[in-house]
């Protein structure tokens, strides 16, 4: 029989989520998944990089609070292209297998719904890694259900470089000749947009970050312009569903008062 403080987070759970306005409510979540080795530390593990493995489980519970309120959209930063170069390697082996036998084994699974996009520099992951989550876009590319972005060797001033530098390469492919000065005169927000990592999937609404930093550490530089921004203190395998519909909530009375 559940407790009865499990009772009552329960019942403070579904107050919660039944007085979201369903007018208001984000399309996509972006979410960077920070603090997990320091709730590792905080829980009394001797090893922190277990952090990681309960943060990639957390991902499930994340996908199954927004597929129970009708959010289509996930990003979840996984790791940047700076952590992948800088961290101790030990560290990096342990995400990277995280990644590869939670999150993308477990998305291709027929059970799961969600489909899933990669989004960032794939040339710096490990071989495995880089082919499982391949796999795992195959596996569900032809799925009809919710879509979840994993942004992983990512970093928001590079996928701008290298958008800009792939327009300049589709001009010099349709062949026409156009000089340097005309490229750069006829060059608009939209051409960019069309080859960002992230082309084809709507911008963020809200961008939650755990952990209590509050900075966007390069994410989503671009696509999150006109997004509102959530800082919550809870570490990331320690970030509830409760923390999780209190963001929404601050997000549909800031949508509210923007519309007044």
């Amino acid at each position: 029989m559940p407790s009865p403080r499990g009772l009552l987070y329960r019942w403070y759970v579904r107050r919660l989520s039944a007085a979201l306005p369903a007018g208001r409510l984000p399309r996509h979540v972006a979410v960077v998944m920070d603090g997990n080795r320091r709730w590792a530390r905080q829980a009394g593990y001797a090893d922190p990089s277990i952090g990681h493995r309960f943060g990639a489980e957390h991902v499930d519970d994340l996908l199954g609070w927004c597929s129970a309120i009708g959010i289509g959209h996930v990003t979840v930063y996984v790791a940047s292209a700076d952590n992948l170069r800088k961290r101790d390697s030990g560290e990096v082996d342990h995400l990277m297998r995280m990644v590869e036998e939670v999150v993308a084994e477990r998305l291709a699974d027929p059970a799961h719904t969600w489909r899933l996009h990669v989004a960032g520099r794939l040339d710096l992951l490990p071989d495995s890694t880089r082919d499982a989550l391949k796999l795992a876009v195959e596996a569900t590319a032809g799925r009809s259900g919710p879509a979840l972005t994993v942004a992983i060797g990512y970093d928001g001033r590079q996928e701008i470089v290298d958008a800009v530098r792939a327009h300049v390469d589709d001009a010099e492919l349709a062949g026409t000749p156009v000089s340097v000065a005309d490229l750069a005169d006829r060059l608009t927000s939209d051409d960019i947009a069309r080859h960002l990592y992230t082309h084809g999937r709507p911008e963020p609404d809200l961008v939650i970050r755990t952990s209590g930093e509050q900075r966007l550490s390069g994410f989503l530089l671009w696509q999150s312009t006109q997004a509102e921004l959530y800082f919550c203190d809870a570490y990331w395998p320690g970030f509830r569903e409760v923390d999780f519909l209190r963001a929404l909530r601050t997000y549909a009375r800031r949508k509210s008062l923007a519309q007044r």
